[in-house]
């Protein structure tokens, strides 16, 4: 195992690309935070920062190092690399705050002339009003999520580069708005019922749970790309399938049902009712 790894480690080279985009947008996020801080310092407080950056170091992590390059051997590392992408990565994202910081953080000729116009845009505003409305966005990354986990959608992503891509484009993008449903981080306004979130949070993990079982309890490899590709480690292709399905569901669980917890705690708690509209007024249920 240890040699079959270190071929893959030496295999392995950075991606130029990817690397510079992650660290420019932490770069402008980092300028953009220092910026606003000065005037907001009680938004802006520093587990912010260090919740945006940690969020692009484990998107570095996803598909810049040999996590990615493991995804190819391992069903069960790329199911660490879907878990990455849908729930960790997106929700320490938007935790950040990230809209404002990142607007503050470029140079103010390119957001007046590249961005204001998309910005002011009534047709753009409706659209992104439209993704974050909760059925929207929770349609969206639930049927993403199981789409790409279609036996062909799967294995040809495996077999094409630029569609294994597109399809972690796809997990980050609806993910994104997905949490932002739950946190709603300023300057967005809070318009979902804390209840509407319990039930947004509890179905979205019923479809990971169902997901997850037929992976678990197929009597068969699912996905031909690790029967018929290369098998460095070894492994048996339906104990792998099982040990993927096993990450998913439980640790892609916990991501659902922690903020769910929260959530409970905080309409069970008394005088929650005042406690959450300040809440609603100020920024959101898990930014607050």
């Amino acid at each position: 195992m240890a040699t079959e790894l270190r071929a893959i480690l030496a295999s392995w080279s950075p991606p130029i690309g990817i690397s510079v985009a992650v660290a420019f947008v932490a770069a402008v996020y980092a300028r953009g935070w220092y910026a606003i801080r000065a005037t907001r310092p009680n938004c802006f407080t520093p587990w912010r920062l260090t919740a945006f950056l940690v969020g692009m170091l484990v998107l570095w992590l996803s598909i810049g190092s040999p996590i990615d390059a493991l995804a190819d051997a391992l069903l069960s590392a790329h199911m660490v690399q879907h878990l990455l992408l849908v729930s960790v990565v997106p929700l320490l994202i938007v935790l950040g705050a990230p809209v404002v910081p990142l607007l503050r953080g470029l140079p103010r000729w390119a957001v007046k002339t590249v961005l204001r116009p998309f910005f002011v845009s009534p047709f753009l505003r409706r659209v992104g009003r439209f993704l974050i409305a909760p059925i929207v966005a929770w349609l969206a990354m639930n049927l993403v999520l199981l789409i790409w986990h279609v036996p062909a959608a799967y294995d040809y992503a495996l077999q094409h580069e630029y569609c294994h891509d597109f399809e972690h484009v796809c997990f980050l993008a609806t993910s994104l708005v997905f949490w932002w449903v739950i946190v709603h981080p300023w300057p967005s306004q809070i318009q979902t019922s804390r209840w509407v979130l319990l039930l947004y949070l509890m179905s979205a993990d019923i479809v990971n749970t169902a997901l997850s079982a037929v992976l678990a309890f197929c009597d068969k490899p699912v996905y031909s790309f690790y029967i018929t590709g290369p098998n460095p480690f070894h492994v048996s292709p339906l104990s792998d399938q099982v040990l993927g399905a096993v990450i998913m569901w439980v640790i892609g669980s916990f991501a659902f049902l922690i903020p769910a917890i929260l959530i409970t705690i905080q309409l069970l708690a008394p005088g929650s009712a005042n406690i959450l509209a300040q809440q609603d007024a100020n920024r959101g249920v898990l930014s607050a």
